[in-house]
């Protein structure tokens, strides 16, 4: 019973996790995760990997839709066998080459377009150094402290990101550094969090948060974000591509989501978890509802009590980030990059004003579970990237309603 004792007592205060363990642990994720990156793209034969696959994976998408873009092909991108052909030719391979589909909406062509004057090669490491830094720009703007920036960069959800040459950088970035900025700079801040229109489902939470905290000039922001990269792609590539995109909202919705092609236990939704279990499509998706509503609903009183209770506010902010992940039916485990600037506003939070018990147990939790995700789901058949974020978004919501009733009673930090 005294070893229990013990072990509880070190969970609720996080005194086991020392800023040098922290350290330690995150360079030693951090450099065995290199290494295997390594080994899996220099064993493979020139731009495929050990497996057969494109190096960067899923950055064979973007880079092939901007070839096609190039070519004047622009809205062919959205037509799964002709996009399929135009990779199997620049890679190689037969029937048996995966294919990656594009379900993004014509704005991410912009950079998909410019990364494809450069070899592919050249065009993901160029890809993945600035939107990398971008991301960690963001979580400085957060918590601006080394031993934050040391934990994000080898926060395990990077090594998944790089690994797919994937987009989640971008998603954090912006995400992290609008929500960051909004009392310092709203305009900048409205910018920022507009130009989630590249993913829009992970920015749905974003018109109801600026609504209920009342940032109307980032509201305004925003919307003149989306509004200039959407005329820029029809100044670009014109209406076909726009068209295209709305006519395959079907098609995608049906062989992304509820076929899932690449496998129920990498997405992180009750969806997902759901259909995995044996269940139908039509419980996945009321579940799924069940989840967004009961979110957006503890979202909306969030924002709402931070107008005056500035203590609920860097709360509202993580919220608003592990929000965005749990409300929709499609993340990946590499979106789970996201839950980074949620934690940065947790620790924040715990620095300026006490964590609270388990606080600091749980961030580092959090960070690992990107790095389970994935073989649990799939191996132990238990979603348990969906119960760490809810469990997360939780506790931030519990914060907030005791930061509501009383004065935080401080952990030593």
């Amino acid at each position: 019973m005294e070893r229990l004792e013990t072990f509880r007592h070190h969970l609720e205060t996080g005194d086991w996790l020392t800023p040098e363990r922290m350290r330690n642990y995150a360079l030693l994720i951090g450099i065995m995760s290199f290494i295997g990156l390594a080994a899996l793209w220099v064993s493979g034969d020139g731009l495929v990997d050990h497996f057969g696959r494109p190096i960067g994976t899923d950055f064979a998408n973007p880079y092939t839709a901007g070839l096609m873009a190039l070519d004047g092909a622009a809205a062919q991108i959205f037509d799964y066998p002709a996009h399929e052909q135009v990779q199997r030719a620049f890679f190689g391979g037969g029937e048996d080459h995966p294919f990656y589909g594009w379900p993004y909406p014509p704005v991410f062509l912009i950079p998909a377009t410019g990364l494809a004057l450069l070899p592919y090669l050249a065009a993901l490491a160029l890809y993945m150094t600035v939107t990398g830094l971008f991301y960690l720009a963001a979580i400085r703007s957060i918590i601006p402290l080394k031993s934050a920036l040391i934990a994000a960069a080898a926060f395990p959800a990077v090594f998944v990101t790089v690994a797919h040459g994937q987009n989640a950088f971008l998603t954090a970035a912006f995400l992290g550094m609008g929500l960051a900025l909004l009392e310092r700079r709203p305009w900048i801040a409205g910018l920022l969090l507009g130009a989630l229109c590249y993913k829009p489902h992970l920015g749905l939470v974003l018109p109801l948060v600026l609504a209920a905290g009342g940032y109307w000039r980032s509201f305004a922001g925003a919307a003149i974000s989306v509004v200039v990269l959407s005329l820029t792609s029809v100044a670009l590539f014109g209406l076909e591509p726009w068209v295209a995109f709305f006519g395959s909202g079907e098609v995608t919705r049906g062989y992304v989501l509820e076929q899932v092609p690449t496998g129920w236990f990498k997405i992180q939704t009750m969806f997902s978890a759901v259909r995995g279990m044996g269940g139908s499509v039509a419980l996945a998706y009321a579940l799924q509802a069940v989840v967004s509503v009961g979110v957006l609903g503890a979202l909306a009183w969030l924002w709402w009590s931070a107008r005056s209770r500035p203590e609920n506010l860097l709360a509202a902010k993580a919220a608003t980030c592990s929000g965005a992940l749990l409300i929709t039916p499609y993340v990946l485990d590499y979106d789970m990059l996201v839950l980074a600037p949620a934690v940065a506003f947790l620790v924040a939070d715990g620095l300026m004003r006490g964590f609270r018990p388990y606080g600091k147990s749980l961030y580092a939790a959090i960070w690992l579970l990107p790095l389970i995700a994935r073989p649990v789901a799939q191996y132990g058949h238990l979603p348990i990237g969906l119960i760490g974020m809810g469990g997360l978004f939780g506790f931030t919501v519990w914060t907030a309603l005791r930061n509501n009733r009383a004065e935080a009673v401080p952990v030593a930090a």
